[in-house]
């Protein structure tokens, strides 16, 4: 009851002085609520499975080196593009299932899907494979899916999306035979990997139930463990529900020297596309060495929200954007 009354107070101010109200985009009450209850379901979610909260710092002196990612500078540092440095590094410690929502940062990246500054949802658990995260990630969605009543079927831009698990797999190998114009290979030697897949894979991808394409080729995961046997594969998932990226997940690289090769080949990647080569995070490399076999995933928590809001657009569920600041 204080707030309101505040805030009744504040709106009587300037009615009474006969001001205009100040010009504020109200995006949807009912989004901004919603917003809200998945928070809080989240942590209620990790609590529950006896999950530690942490918080770790928002700038770092020196970043992941990916080549598809560009950072954000501040005052010589970074402003993080995820929290994955910090959080392995409190795994490799002894701090065996944590999780973290926090502000990411990206520089240009900007559109009805993207925001430069994004909240970010990471977990990570030792003895995990990513096999276990997929399985989490059906648990974490129907629980909230469960908490906000909507049950096991989720009405998403006019698709009728049944939650029910377990979740269909797919291959990155056979997501490009089923939907994409070339070949996998082909896409790889020329440069298209990425194009193609957001392009002619991603918007088919969780039409009718969640779906997590598996298996991506090992150099589209350079943080991620290679697949027993199978050299030219890596555990790794991403998560789409209704043609929309929701998550990326791994079973974690933890060989130091292996992980030190894969950032400076990103390195040259990045100097060869004239951007700034940021020095190598040494002591998360040192901690690698302590980290016990483990899997993490990255969910990003507005796009989900965008699915149990039925938005468009990201603009229609965060407060600001950044045009408005």
């Amino acid at each position: 009851m204080k707030i309101q009354s505040r805030t009744l107070a504040f709106q009587g101010s300037w009615k009474s002085e006969g001001k205009a109200p100040p010009i504020i985009k109200n995006p949807k009450p009912a989004n901004i609520e919603r917003r809200a209850a998945i928070l809080h379901l989240i942590r209620e979610f990790f609590a529950g499975r006896g999950y530690l909260e942490v918080e770790t710092p928002l700038r770092i002196p020196a970043p992941l080196p990916e080549a598809h990612i560009e950072v954000i500078s501040s005052d010589g540092w970074v402003l993080q593009p995820s929290p994955e440095l910090c959080m392995k590094r409190l795994l490799a410690v002894g701090h065996e299932k944590i999780f973290q929502i926090c502000k990411c940062f990206r520089k240009a990246e900007r559109g009805q899907r993207h925001l430069p500054e994004m909240t970010m949802l990471e977990w990570y658990a030792a003895g995990q494979t990513y096999n276990d995260l997929m399985t989490c990630c059906e648990e974490l969605v129907r629980h909230i899916a469960r908490g906000l009543g909507i049950g096991d079927r989720l009405s998403y831009q006019g698709l009728a999306i049944d939650l029910a698990a377990p979740w269909p797999r797919l291959t990155a190998s056979d997501a490009f035979r089923r939907f994409a114009s070339i070949p996998m290979e082909r896409a790889l030697a020329e440069g298209d990997f990425d194009e193609i897949m957001g392009i002619e894979i991603e918007p088919n991808l969780g039409q009718e139930h969640p779906l997590f394409l598996i298996d991506y080729p090992a150099e589209k995961a350079s943080l991620a463990r290679l697949k027993p046997g199978v050299s030219s594969v890596a555990e790794r998932f991403e998560l789409y529900i209704g043609g929309l990226e929701v998550c990326n997940g791994f079973s974690e690289l933890n060989d130091a020297a292996e992980q030190r090769r894969r950032f400076e080949a990103e390195q040259e990647i990045i100097r060869n596309a004239g951007r700034a080569v940021h020095p190598l995070p040494e002591k998360f490399l040192e901690a690698l060495a302590h980290l016990p076999p483990c899997a993490g995933n990255a969910l990003g928590i507005d796009r989900l929200i965008m699915l149990f809001c039925d938005a468009a657009t990201i603009d229609d569920v965060v407060a600001f954007t950044p045009e408005e600041l």
